[in-house]
């Protein structure tokens, strides 16, 4: 597993009965940034927490050498009060747990806590409230959290939801950054498609307990996207020439190298337990 920091083998889960996975066989890429990627209910999140030992599961799921005790993890949401009078510093002392904070942060953990908030542009932050802060400034803090354990990977689960569109852009910028300077393997659930296929490098489509894995290139065609989404999507300009003509069989306004966006380049869209869409 030199190239890769996690492999799924046979991996199924199942709840009240129901196949959630079924026997996916994935690969996480070391040092890449993965994106899960699928309809609500799919099972994107019950993926990510089979990673971390949260959901009883069949098969195998191999890590490389080193990451189990260092894996970092972003929450969708704050299990806390913001009102909690408690400022950044003391919250991710808190949230570090190396010491009691009424002992006081201390010298190293100050530091520790001031370069977490640096690298995720929340220098100045440190003597804020947690209430002051706006949604993506606090999920950056969350970030920031995950980062004081020093981890290989880091697991996130729809970390920009319920942000608007200049703060959900930021964090991606700052997740690339991070995997680019520190080879971080970062492996995050997202709903959006057009973040993950421009800073993506390896998408995981999740659709009716499979699993289909490419480059987002590989992933984002129109063909599987109508399979998947059941709505026509252009992700990619090459994947349409004549952007004028209503395509006859997905809706799409677009003339494609073939008869119409569902059979680009011939490609067989993605097909689940139950077949395509």
């Amino acid at each position: 597993m030199t190239d890769h920091v996690i492999a799924f083998e046979n991996m199924s889960v199942e709840f009240a009965g129901k196949t959630v996975l079924d026997h996916v066989r994935v690969s996480i890429p070391r040092g890449g940034l993965t994106v899960f990627v699928g309809p609500n209910g799919a099972g994107k999140t019950t993926l990510l927490l089979s990673i971390m030992g949260e959901v009883p599961h069949r098969g195998k799921i191999r890590f490389a050498r080193g990451v189990l005790g260092r894996i970092g993890y972003v929450p969708q949401h704050l299990e806390a009060q913001t009102s909690t009078p408690i400022t950044c510093e003391e919250f991710l002392a808190l949230n570090a747990g190396t010491r009691p904070l009424w002992l006081g942060i201390g010298k190293e953990g100050k530091k520790a806590v001031a370069k977490a908030l640096e690298r995720v542009g929340m220098g100045n932050a440190a003597t804020r409230c947690i209430g002051e802060l706006s949604g993506g400034e606090m999920r950056r803090v969350l970030l920031a959290s995950a980062l004081l354990r020093d981890p290989l990977l880091l697991l996130l689960d729809e970390p920009a939801a319920g942000v608007d569109l200049k703060g959900e852009r930021l964090f991606w910028d700052i997740l690339n950054e991070l995997r680019l300077q520190s080879g971080i393997s970062i492996v995050m659930v997202s709903h959006n498609l057009t973040l993950a296929a421009h800073y993506a490098s390896h998408v995981v489509c999740v659709y009716d307990g499979r699993c289909q894995e490419g480059t987002p290139h590989q992933i984002f065609t129109a063909a599987n996207l109508m399979s998947v989404f059941g709505i026509p999507i252009h992700i990619y300009p090459d994947q349409c020439t004549v952007p004028q003509h209503l395509c006859p069989k997905c809706g799409a306004f677009a003339q494609c190298e073939q008869e119409h966006p569902c059979g680009i380049r011939g490609e067989a869209p993605f097909q689940g337990r139950g077949g395509a869409l």
